[in-house]
């Protein structure tokens, strides 16, 4: 497999430096992960992932799923191309778009590293480019994400998150209610 240049956008990069739970990971370190990730997984073709601002994510959230509002991590499968695509849809699985605005905040919530966060994001988003969607399948996308991160070595995933945060009802102070990931 060729190796491809990786590009991130520049303002993603701070001039101060940053304590080292906070820094960026090396492109080798998430490429290794994601190979390892992918074949958990089961999922065949390549993955592309692309490390972005909350910005740019919420201007994707609202032009696929019509949600005005960034997110952390957004899943795009190769099978909703278009047909005259066909060739490219045999080699390639799907594309993840992760806001690392977002996991930044995630990991200093959650008390880890970036790069941990980074992981757990892109396990998330591969278990919904394999087909499984925790909206609408009754908790088999939430077992095997945490079979899974078990075997990775990640700690709580997002959907355990999610469903342990107290829901915060109008008018009330405190933390929100997260919604479902894509």
């Amino acid at each position: 497999m060729p190796r491809r240049k990786t590009v991130l956008p520049a303002n993603l990069w701070r001039r101060a430096p940053l304590p080292w739970a906070q820094r960026l990971p090396t492109p080798q370190t998430l490429v290794r992960f994601l190979a390892g990730a992918r074949k958990e997984v089961g999922l065949r073709g390549q993955v592309t992932v692309l490390l972005t601002t909350d910005a740019a994510i919420r201007d994707l959230n609202r032009r696929f799923r019509g949600k005005d509002k960034p997110t952390d991590v957004l899943s795009f499968s190769a099978a909703s191309l278009i047909q005259s695509r066909k060739k490219s849809q045999e080699k390639a699985a799907g594309d993840l778009a992760i806001s690392v605005d977002t996991a930044r905040r995630q990991a200093a919530e959650q008390d880890h590293a970036l790069t941990c966060e980074l992981k757990i994001l892109m396990l998330h988003g591969l278990l919904h480019l394999a087909g499984y969607d925790h909206t609408r399948d009754a908790g088999r996308m939430e077992r095997r994400e945490r079979v899974l991160r078990k075997r990775l070595g990640l700690p709580l995933g997002l959907i355990e998150r999610a469903r342990s945060k107290p829901v915060r009802r109008r008018g009330q102070a405190g933390t929100s209610a997260r919604s479902p990931r894509p």
